[in-house]
């Protein structure tokens, strides 16, 4: 071998061992994107990523307005996972959108509340009242059994877990029932007389669901279906997905639970303990 062949050889083996080393970076910086919906699931989900970020792994948060987008968002491809529904309303999103996004983790439990400015005690409502319920079927279902757990009203049995205003068989107080986007919710309290409001909902709009409700359904915790417990989820095909398994675990730890403690003022809670 001649030496111009030699160096040729030499300077090879430095550009194959330069562009080894480059590849070795880009595999120890790995992305993913997190689709969540409120706040609060933003402040969770910052602290998750500086500790992912020790590890090598860039989290990019992206934060939606309404509980479609983001299963659109994961469902294209947009994000790689989210967090902020239960398994109730994702079966309800792959139902109706012919979706196929699964669970990949829990992480907590959030109580359904009834809140009101206009009564202390939900048995003070009056005849004909007007209640603001989430219109989604999940949501909504949810709150009618809320409704149905302090005898406001009674629904057909046969209607599971995921009854509608349909379902009420019995009405005593002739209550009339109202359905927002479970985004206005919160907003609509000076106009109604009492709202059910998802908790993610009612901390940004600035209230306490453990001072504030009028009523949680997690006061009975007994009668909370599993269906309810939220989770993080992906799509089907990247269930298995290593990475997505790491962010997984880094969310399940003690100082994310310790985080979401602070943050609702204990009224989620961890559901993956």
């Amino acid at each position: 071998m001649n030496k111009k062949t030699i160096g040729l050889t030499a300077g090879l083996a430095l550009f194959l061992a330069a562009c080894g080393a480059s590849g070795a970076g880009e595999e120890e910086s790995q992305e993913v994107s997190v689709g969540v919906v409120s706040e609060v699931e933003v402040e969770v989900w910052e602290d998750v990523k500086e500790r992912l970020a020790e590890d090598g792994i860039e989290l990019t948060i992206e934060q939606f307005g309404d509980y479609v987008q983001p299963n659109l968002a994961a469902q294209t491809g947009d994000v790689d996972i989210n967090a902020f529904q239960h398994v109730a309303f994702l079966d309800s999103f792959n139902a109706d959108n012919d979706g196929s996004l699964v669970p990949i983790g829990f992480t907590y439990v959030s109580p359904l509340g009834l809140y009101s400015e206009k009564v202390t005690d939900y048995q003070d409502l009056p005849d004909g009242s007007e209640i603001a319920i989430p219109n989604d079927v999940t949501n909504g279902g949810r709150a009618l059994l809320l409704l149905q757990s302090i005898e406001l009203i009674k629904l057909d049995e046969a209607a599971g877990t995921e009854p509608t205003v349909s379902d009420i068989t019995e009405n005593p107080k002739n209550l009339v029932i109202t359905e927002l986007d479970a985004s206005q919710t919160a907003r609509s309290l000076p106009d109604v007389d009492a709202a059910v409001i998802n908790t993610n909902f009612a901390t940004d709009s600035g209230l306490v669901p453990s001072e504030d409700a009028l009523f949680l359904d997690t006061d009975n915790i007994a009668e909370v279906n599993e269906v309810y417990k939220n989770v993080i989820a992906t799509r089907e095909e990247d269930a298995e997905n290593e990475l997505y398994l790491k962010v997984v675990a880094e969310y399940q730890t003690e100082e994310t639970a310790q985080l979401i403690e602070e943050l609702t003022s204990g009224n989620d809670v961890p559901a993956w303990e």
